[in-house]
């Protein structure tokens, strides 16, 4: 499987607040226009229902990604992050198989077992119970990318004899896990191939990737193998007093914060160019393989900024890091 190290990704605005709706055509453009800029990854969010009052009208993940896959050639195509528990495997894995088929191995999703406990009354998916579905999740869909004839007996799931072919074109299909608590950091070393985190300054996810890291050894598998990333908000302006305001009031209307993760608005990357890059450093000095921008308001001259001015020079830090 292919390294992380030295990867960047940016993130693609599929939901909004309302009443302003996303738009889908946008977003595909906007796709095409991130694979033109250079990123290598493009991170879509997954939910079902998003808010009441407010609300956030979504656009499905799968669904558009498939619609970006069909218009680019390199770019990977992320989910940050799919929630698993929701969804049928089998039926998942015939999704993303055919994704991947339909890109040409370019999927990277990212997975959780989901935080918000409405989604899953709606679909009705048992709330308290949807670490062990991931689990069995995870297990079933792993088993039809890798074997040509699937049994087996899950809680619920019974498969006498399942084939589906074709195969995801990647082997292994890739699957970053993400989440917080140690039996998840435990579930990304062990069942997943890395760790997707969300907003975590350089202290914390040292803390947690140490654990994926020993998790990971525990387990009789190489931590250097082990892959991960962090989606970190960011806005370029002249210093980081004349952004700091605007960028904090978008973050606290637009995003939430897992409660008990180290997860934090002040993870936000703000300043001019060169003091971003510095703060940018310290990811790639606490061992983040590949960052994720989430840009203020996705706005073009932000994205720009960050694929010309930003990027080339951490992806050359990270390459002399990668040699020393």
């Amino acid at each position: 499987m292919a390294t992380l190290h030295g990867t960047f990704g940016i993130a693609a605005r599929n939901f909004t607040a309302y009443p302003t709706i996303p738009d889908a055509q946008e977003l595909v453009e906007y796709g095409v226009r991130m694979e033109e800029l250079g990123f290598d990854s493009l991170w879509v969010w997954d939910h079902i229902l998003l808010g009441v009052d407010p609300h956030f009208p979504i656009l499905d993940s799968l669904t558009l990604l498939t619609a970006i896959a069909a218009r680019t050639k390199k770019i990977k195509l992320s989910t940050g992050i799919l929630v698993l528990p929701l969804r049928n495997p089998v039926t998942l894995a015939k999704q993303l198989s055919t994704m991947d088929q339909i890109s040409g191995g370019r999927m990277l999703p990212a997975m959780a077992a989901g935080w918000y406990k409405r989604e899953f009354d709606a679909v009705g998916v048992p709330f308290e119970k949807r670490g062990r579905i991931m689990d069995d999740n995870l297990d079933i869909m792993r088993r039809f990318f890798n074997e040509d004839l699937v049994s087996g007996d899950w809680p619920n799931h019974r498969i006498p004899a399942g084939v589906m072919f074709p195969k995801p074109v990647q082997k292994p299909f890739p699957i970053l896990i993400g989440g917080y608590a140690d039996r998840v950091l435990k579930r990304a070393a062990t069942n997943g191939d890395g760790w997707l985190t969300y907003f975590y300054k350089p202290d914390a996810f040292i803390e947690s990737w140490q654990k994926v890291r020993n998790f990971a050894e525990e387990d009789g598998r190489d931590p250097d193998t082990v892959l991960n990333g962090n989606q970190l908000p960011i806005m370029v302006g002249e210093s980081r007093a004349a952004v700091e305001k605007t960028m904090m009031d978008w973050l606290n209307v637009d995003f939430d914060i897992a409660q008990g993760s180290m997860s934090t608005m002040d993870s936000a990357i703000m300043g001019n160019v060169d003091e971003c890059i510095e703060q940018l450093k310290e990811h790639i000095d606490a061992g983040v393989q590949k960052l994720i921008f989430v840009p203020y308001k996705y706005q073009m001259d932000q994205v720009e900024v960050i694929a010309k001015e930003i990027v080339p020079k951490l992806r050359a830090y990270a390459a002399e890091k990668q040699k020393g």
